[in-house]
């Protein structure tokens, strides 16, 4: 309950692994510090609620966040891929882009954030899809009046398979359109179940999923990255192709022809008035 005695959904925490050496502890401390100080000043039903920060036994600081018994989309999807279910219904991965997009465009059109760590581990889901938010805007960067980074202090993170190729470049320029692209990978691991550009065999038995560094080809890994990674049309219907459109567009390798999330926002909603 709040301190004025009125119901609220349960807090979760998160704190830097006493275990860390000291060093890296100062790193993600300074991140959480970070991500306290943005999300503080975030409220949006698609972007997971801030609740307090606040200093640990242990003297090390931790951030409260809403919690309602929410699953993060890439447990799901593994937990989907181990039991061999196949690509999530197309309605589920349209409500899902919806909502994320939603939040995206809070972030970028009225925070002027770019959330830089967009993938379905970043994303809860509670229940069966009741509510989807994005989480971890710890890496998140200041847009500019054309939705750009021009800070030279900022630099982009991400995780490597879901970066776009500006970002992947000494000189490439980021945008909003880099949230973007990973926005359509993730769109692509529900259609795959699988990380994008690391090619998981299909054949290894249920008990041996676990990635093989033998079979890793590290030359066709770079060389993908920052690309458009190929669907399986064979598990794919035409109840998909709405989905199949929006990644192939939010994927294309020139920022300027993906869509912002405002138009994809507006692309869905037209959508879902006109079932």
């Amino acid at each position: 309950r709040s301190p004025r005695g009125l119901s609220r959904s349960p807090w979760a925490v998160k704190k830097v692994n006493s275990q860390c050496n000291k060093s890296q502890q100062s790193v993600y401390q300074q991140r959480l510090n970070e991500e306290a100080k943005i999300l503080k000043n975030l409220q949006h039903p698609n972007i997971v609620g801030y609740r307090a920060f606040t200093e640990a036994n242990d003297g090390s600081m931790c951030l409260a966040m809403e919690y309602g018994g929410e699953k993060s989309l890439c447990y799901l999807l593994e937990e989907r891929r181990e039991k061999r279910l196949g690509p999530f219904p197309a309605a589920t991965i349209f409500k899902v882009a919806l909502s994320m997009a939603r939040g995206l465009k809070y972030l970028h059109n009225d925070k002027k954030l770019l959330h830089g760590d967009i993938k379905s581990s970043n994303v809860v889901v509670k229940g069966d899809f009741e509510t989807i938010k994005i989480c971890d805007v710890g890496m998140s960067l200041p847009l500019d009046e054309n939705m750009t980074v021009s800070d030279p202090e900022m630099c982009y993170v991400g995780t490597e398979p879901w970066k776009p190729k500006e970002a992947l470049q000494d000189d490439g320029v980021i945008t909003d359109k880099a949230d973007i692209f990973a926005f359509g990978l993730t769109l692509w691991e529900m259609m795959t179940l699988s990380v994008p550009h690391l090619n998981l065999d299909d054949d290894l038995d249920d008990e041996d999923e676990s990635f093989d560094e033998d079979c890793f080809d590290e030359e066709a890994y770079y060389a993908a990255l920052g690309t458009r990674p190929a669907l399986n049309m064979e598990e794919l219907d035409s109840s998909y192709q709405h989905m199949i459109d929006l990644f192939s567009v939010c994927t294309s390798e020139d920022p300027k022809k993906r869509p912002s999330a405002a138009c994809i926002v507006e692309a869905l909603e037209a959508s879902l008035a006109q079932e």
